[in-house]
């Protein structure tokens, strides 16, 4: 898939000016803070994926609150640094597309990652989400609000990126994550008299 190809190579490509341009944001975004704080009061104990990790700095909150989390990204580029920022922690390259064995997860952490998810994929990798999940398991994704697709071309540092991103409007993500299995628990726009709002949402496994 083109798409798989151009996202990798483009964030292999920012690794670095990416890892310095996030590594202390969370500490500036209080509701971000908080959104994962709340996450990880309510999963259940066991093993927690930050699919999208990038870096590692969510993944590296996630266990810092108590959590037993893990990364994977599709970008090696990014996993190399992750591992090397993060050692202790496990951090694996691999695609959201790409199913998890089943059953095998109590949470799922997906920040600013299914930005670059065509639409006609976005219903299968919720269903991979859900499968991953044990009953009741929590999912909490955080993207870009919007009904529109731009071509990024260059990135952090000044690097050439080729990727789409796509902004969803919330009803959107909440159909396709109940058509996935999924009772939505809460929403948290960000920013929302910006041009760039985001959105948070919390979902629950049916059971």
């Amino acid at each position: 898939m083109e798409w798989l190809t151009d996202t990798r190579t483009s964030y292999d490509t920012v690794a670095e000016d990416y890892a310095a341009f996030v590594r202390d944001a969370l500490a500036e975004q209080p509701y971000l803070l908080a959104a994962l704080e709340l996450f990880a009061a309510q999963a259940d104990d066991g093993p927690v994926a930050d699919i999208g990790c990038g870096p590692g700095q969510v993944t590296a909150r996630l266990n810092g609150l108590g959590v037993t989390a893990y990364g994977i990204d599709l970008s090696p580029g990014m996993i190399e640094i992750a591992r090397r920022d993060h050692p202790t922690l496990r951090f694996e390259v691999g695609s959201m597309t790409d199913p998890l064995p089943a059953a095998s997860l109590t949470g799922i952490v997906a920040w600013q990652s299914i930005i670059h998810l065509p639409d006609d994929l976005v219903p299968a990798v919720f269903a991979n989400f859900r499968q991953a999940l044990r009953p009741g398991g929590l999912l909490q994704l955080l993207f870009h609000v919007g009904d529109e697709t731009r071509l990024k071309t260059e990135g952090y540092g000044g690097h050439p990126m080729k990727l789409q991103v796509h902004r969803r409007p919330r009803e959107r993500m909440t159909n396709w994550l109940r058509d996935a299995g999924f009772t939505i628990e809460a929403e948290l726009l960000l920013d929302p008299q910006t041009q760039t709002p985001q959105a948070i949402l919390t979902a629950r496994s049916r059971q």
